[in-house]
């Protein structure tokens, strides 16, 4: 089963797993999408990326060409996340709306199963983000980051 909006752009050649949700994003040619994924509206995935499953990409999120994102990573991209007005009433898209900010993934990155990528983030190209990492500021070119919060990896 899947459930893909009339306003998703699929390149060609891209595989599409079972149980995946896709609105008002755009896939380019032969990535594949993993089961259980959420791509949401506004969202970039580029050409001959791998997305493993239960991996959640939200509006402002670009990921470009040949990324590798592992399973369960999650975006995020509302610095202040509430569910309610400060006068009580549940928030509509109109309240949040002007607070996403972008994050991008530059060529050739990979990004570990778990990891967590907070909003405004640029993870430089052919960088790596270890399992289970909070990204929580950029992720210099060419460089491994592991941990909570991430940091670089000591080269020794």
């Amino acid at each position: 089963m899947q459930c893909i909006a009339p306003d998703v752009i699929i390149g060609k050649d891209v595989r599409l797993n079972a149980f995946i949700n896709l609105y008002g994003c755009s896939i380019g040619d032969e990535s594949m999408i993993g089961t259980f994924v959420e791509i949401q509206g506004g969202a970039v995935v580029g050409n001959k990326c791998r997305i493993q499953s239960h991996t959640f990409i939200c509006e402002g999120v670009t990921i470009e060409d040949n990324v590798f994102v592992g399973h369960g990573v999650m975006f995020i991209n509302d610095a202040h996340p509430r569910a309610v007005r400060p006068d009580g009433q549940p928030q509509t898209r109109a309240d949040w709306g002007g607070r996403i900010v972008k994050t991008i993934v530059k060529k050739g990155a990979s990004i570990g199963s778990n990891a967590t990528i907070l909003g405004g983030i640029t993870i430089g190209e052919d960088a790596t983000v270890g399992a289970g990492a909070v990204v929580t500021k950029d992720v210099p070119t060419g460089m491994t980051v592991v941990g909570n919060p991430a940091r670089v990896l000591e080269k020794k």
